[in-house]
């Protein structure tokens, strides 16, 4: 179900105005949770835990914030022998924090991290209730993991911007083997993946003194580069500085064009579609864009690291909805450097901010809590 179809009673507003009307009265009056209200059960009974909900009301609700992941203690079951431990001991629960995460990728609630300061992808399995790490041994340890994916059997591919190679691994870390070198690439910035993962598109940043800031395309079977998308040039289908890309409905490529300040589509084999986004600080402009994100409806997230939220376009590039906000309280939906972005299969958004070390999940408002991923444990591949 498309999580922002219109009843048929209610008449599409211009560009996204419905929704976005709401966005900006709540940024506008500076709410604690920008962009987000707080809904709770209103009868003089035993009042239900708020939800914090987005955008506020009247308009109707898309998003729920979920949960913050900041250690291994956030997944990891809690067994009654531990917790009588620490009753006695009088210990604190303890568990492995974040340092610098940077990106993130999502499989059946599995979630993967790359930790630029510790060098290695953290791994936070929701429903197992778990926690591991990948990459820090030979013949896969990572020397500075950064973009993120994974393709729709699990395999996860990491983008280490000092080997200047993509490095892949099975679903529970197993290392298989990568792909590139110091000749293919001036500067690694994400690494994405087709669903079947038969293609890998590497981001090459390029850099103020390169030409090459492009998509490079390979063969994930051999390694074969097979060809490139885009040029240095601030034209169509050209790049300054791109951060990030994903695949959208229908195979369309989105690229996140970092220096031009927009987003450029591009068709399945690499031909210009069309662009959206301008440098600004108004909502739908870009002025620091990082990593970016499609759903399964082929709606697309753009996370900005100077706007401190995620913007969410349909997939012509038709502003929606905004969650996030700039703040140093660091409680949900609030940020100062977001970075990484990723939607799972049941349309959970996954935000990573750098400067608080931590995940913030929100699930889609007509998703209940205990379906998606929590409950597909039987149909997850085994270790």
């Amino acid at each position: 179900m498309n999580l922002f179809k219109r009843s048929s009673n209610t008449a599409r507003a211009p560009r996204g105005r419905a929704l976005l009307l709401a966005c900006m009265v709540a940024a506008s009056s500076a709410m604690m949770f920008g962009g987000c209200a707080q809904i709770g059960d209103t009868t003089t009974s035993q009042p239900k835990k708020r939800a914090l909900v987005f955008p506020p009301p009247p308009d109707e609700p898309r998003f729920v914030y979920e949960r913050t992941i900041t250690s291994s203690a956030d997944v990891e079951n809690d067994t009654s022998d531990d917790a009588f431990r620490r009753i006695v001991t009088g210990a604190q629960r303890t568990g492995h924090f974040m340092s610098k995460p940077y990106a993130v990728a999502v499989h059946r609630g599995r979630v993967f991290v790359s930790d630029t300061a510790e060098l290695k992808v953290k791994v936070f399995d929701i429903p197992a209730g778990k926690y591991f790490t990948i990459g820090e041994e030979e013949p896969g340890q990572l020397a500075k993991p950064l973009g993120l994916d994974v393709d729709r059997a699990g395999r996860l591919y990491v983008a280490d911007s000092t080997h200047k190679m993509i490095f892949i691994y099975n679903r529970d870390g197993k290392f298989l083997r990568k792909i590139g070198g110091s000749d293919l690439f001036d500067r690694i910035s994400s690494v994405t993946v087709d669903p079947s993962g038969q293609r890998i598109y590497v981001v090459d940043i390029g850099g103020v003194k390169s030409e090459n800031h492009r998509i490079r395309v390979f063969d994930t079977a051999t390694g074969r580069h097979i060809r490139d998308i885009g040029k240095r040039g601030s034209g169509p289908g050209e790049f300054n500085l791109p951060r990030d890309m994903a695949i959208g409905k229908d195979g369309r490529l989105y690229v996140v064009d970092g220096g031009n300040f927009r987003v450029q589509i591009f068709d399945e084999d690499g031909t210009f579609h069309s662009s959206f986004g301008a440098v600004g600080r108004q909502l739908g402009n870009f002025a620091r864009p990082k990593e970016i994100a499609t759903d399964r409806d082929g709606n697309v997230y753009v996370a900005d690291a100077a706007f401190g939220n995620f913007q969410i376009f349909d997939p012509e590039g038709e502003l929606l909805m905004f969650i996030g906000n700039r703040s140093e309280q660091g409680g949900p939906a609030q940020y100062i450097l977001p970075s990484g972005i990723a939607v799972d299969e049941d349309g959970r958004v996954f935000f990573v901010d750098q400067w608080f070390s931590k995940i913030d999940v929100f699930r889609p408002y007509n998703l209940p809590a205990d379906q998606g991923f929590l409950v597909n444990r039987a149909t997850a591949p085994k270790p």
